[in-house]
This record gives structure tokens, sequence and C-alpha cells, in this order.
């Protein structure tokens, strides 16, 4: 049996966020479904572990597809964050490598309906409850990129 060590646990696990817009204002949201990893029920803006052997521009591209079936248009690499934080009653520490994404949204669906229960787009005025915990952290550091120009 494969003895697999925990992303985020027992080491420190490097992943992409990305903020997929539509240059138009508006930007997609997921909410997580009871398979996902963590923070079940919650809106969050999308993200995905690096795996070895992946750059991180190939793992933002794959989760993008993978999570909203769309390709990147562009991407705006908006810098890093060092995310420490408890869940599920164990410490976590992460590096997570933040981008905004264009998108063409004519091709956003939710591409993983066993993890998200839901796909939906959104504006910095209209925003759902129940957010990722991340997400005030990650808008904080990186709002005056976010809101420039989309």
């Amino acid at each position: 049996m494969e003895n697999r060590l925990a992303k985020g646990v027992e080491y420190i696990g490097t992943c992409v966020s990305f903020f997929v817009h539509d240059g138009k204002g508006n930007f997609v949201m997921s909410k997580r479904g009871q398979n996902a990893r963590d923070e079940q029920g919650r809106w969050d803006i999308g993200g995905g572990g690096i795996d070895f052997g992946k750059t991180v521009e190939e793992t933002l591209r794959d989760e993008i597809k993978e999570e909203y079936c769309a390709n990147v248009l562009a991407a705006d690499f908006l810098g890093y964050r060092t995310i420490f934080r408890e869940q599920n009653g164990k410490n976590t520490h992460w590096i997570s490598f933040d981008f905004k994404v264009l998108v063409d949204p004519s091709t956003v669906k939710n591409g993983e309906p066993h993890k998200l229960d839901a796909v939906s787009w959104f504006t910095f005025e209209i925003l759902p409850d129940n957010l990722h915990s991340q997400f005030s952290n990650f808008f904080n550091l990186h709002k005056e990129k976010l809101i420039d120009k989309i």
C-alpha cells in the first residue's frame, strides 16, 4: 500500500488560485460540494494543487479547463500568498500563486459536478453568502489589480 503524504499538512502545499473574469466586470465562483477537500458549501474563486513535474502555468491552464471547461485567453500573475489555516482540526500551510485570468464566458460551465455544487458569475457588488475562508485575504491583497480593467 502506498503511503501518501497530505499536501499542506505533512509538507508545504503549492497551488494556483485563479480569479476568472469576462473582462466586463463579472467573475466566476464555484460552490464547493461534499467531495471537495475542505470548506464544503462555501463559494470559492478556484484553484488547484501543483503536481510534481508540472509547471505553474500548466497547472493554471489545466485547473481552469477542469473546473470551468474554459481556455485561458490571458493570464496576469498577481503575486503569491503564504496561507496558514486550520482545516478539519489540522494546521495547514500553503503557498499560492495567484492569477487573474480572462476567459470566454460562453464556454464556462461546471466541469467537476462531483466536487462543485454550482458555478456562477458574480460582481464585486453582488457576492454570495458563505465565502471561502481565504477569499477576503485574496481580494484584499490584490484588489487594485482585480478591479483594474475587468
